[in-house]
Order: C-alpha cells, then sequence, then structure tokens
C-alpha cells in the first residue's frame, strides 16, 4: 500500500501540476514581416493616449492567469530590443512623433499591432480635439485587435500568431 502524505507539501506532491491546456494555435498573422519574426517575439508596449483600459487587460495578459510568455511572447523596455510595437490609444497630437520616433528606432523587421478600438479607428474619442488619428495614420499596421478594451485572451491569441506558437 502507498504512503500516505500529510499535510499541503504532501498534497502538493500527490495532486502534481495541474494547468489548462493551451487554447488552439490561432492562424498566424499575415504579412513578409511576420513570416521573419517567428518563436520568441519581444514587443514593446507604446500608450499613444489611451484611457488606460487596454493597458489592465495588457497586464492581465502576462499574468500568470492568462501567460502570454509562455508562448514565446516578452515585453520589453526598449523599441532597440523589440521585435514588435503594441499600440494602444488613439494617437494624440503630443504622442504622434513620439510614436514616428519609437517606430523608427525599432530593428527591421517591426511589427506593429493595432489594440483596441481606439488604436484602429480612435474608438470613442473620434473627433476630439486632442486626437490625431488612428494608429494606421503615423505607422503602418500589422496586427488589429478589436474590443474596447480587448480581453486578455484575444491579446494573447494575437500575439500568439505573431509568434506562430
Amino acid at each position: 500500500m502507498g504512503e500516505i502524505r500529510m499535510g499541503l507539501i504532501g498534497k502538493i506532491w500527490d495532486t502534481g501540476r495541474v494547468a489548462e491546456a493551451a487554447p488552439p494555435v490561432p492562424e498566424r498573422a499575415k504579412g513578409e514581416a511576420v513570416a521573419r519574426v517567428s518563436g520568441s517575439v519581444q514587443v514593446r508596449h507604446v500608450d499613444a493616449g489611451s484611457c488606460n483600459g487596454c493597458e489592465v487587460e495588457i497586464g492581465q495578459a502576462f499574468s500568470p492567469v492568462y501567460d502570454a510568455e509562455r508562448y514565446g511572447v516578452r515585453l520589453v523596455a526598449s523599441p532597440r530590443h523589440a521585435d514588435a510595437l503594441v499600440v494602444t490609444g488613439p494617437v494624440t497630437h503630443n504622442m504622434a512623433d513620439a510614436l514616428r520616433k519609437t517606430y523608427e528606432a525599432a530593428p527591421r523587421p517591426c511589427l506593429v499591432v493595432a489594440l483596441g478600438d481606439c488604436a484602429r479607428d480612435c474608438g470613442m474619442f473620434a473627433g476630439g480635439y486632442g486626437v490625431a488619428g488612428p494608429v494606421s495614420d503615423f505607422v503602418p499596421v500589422d496586427v488589429q485587435v478589436p474590443g474596447c478594451p480587448p480581453p486578455p485572451e484575444a491579446i494573447v491569441a494575437a500575439l500568439r500568431g505573431l509568434s506562430g506558437r
């Protein structure tokens, strides 16, 4: 007869590793630049003028629950280390030059993900006096993620499309 374990450590040992199975791999994002980036993708987040709703969901996408890093996607602090830029919010007049400079500082090929309705088409801020336009007016966009804000599952799925994992 097997040994009986008591306490928390014994329960952990007996239970083993418990995790949900990974969701199916999404269709890979299209484009020549995407085809050259695979495996591990380094991502730089750029807030071009958002309400911070998307930032909360990005934080959740990289939390232990959704764990985007297990699919080979990692947030980096510098655009010089980035394979992709994740841009949130409509581009404000004050951020237009900063977004262009961030894109120019990133090595090529640099992918751009427009995250959320505001980044795609200015969302609820369309026509605002401080809004210069959507992200696609300033840098080329490779992937668009709809939602206000998009759920962490959609963010992880889009990033998995870049990494191919």
